[in-house]
């Protein structure tokens, strides 16, 4: 029983909010990479978004976008 509120309830609320970060991701918004890269969304689909860089555009998934460090990004702002 504790086991559950120790470990398994934390990581179920961790991917639930990352899971409605990603579907209040909108076109426009700037967002830091998983891998530490920064940008903004340029284009978006079902799954993937285009992220516009300094270097060009880059189609990635959407789980590849970090809340966290995104969460980061606008609260300097």
């Amino acid at each position: 029983y504790y086991f559950h509120f120790l470990l398994i309830r934390p990581q179920q609320q961790r991917a639930k909010k990352e899971k409605a970060f990603e579907a209040g991701l909108k076109t426009g918004d700037k967002v830091i990479t998983k891998s530490g890269i920064h940008g903004k969304i340029a284009e978006m689909s079902e799954g993937t978004v285009v992220v516009e860089t300094m270097a060009g555009k880059i189609k990635m998934e959407r789980s590849s976008i970090s809340s966290e460090l995104t969460a980061k990004l606008v609260e300097k702002k």
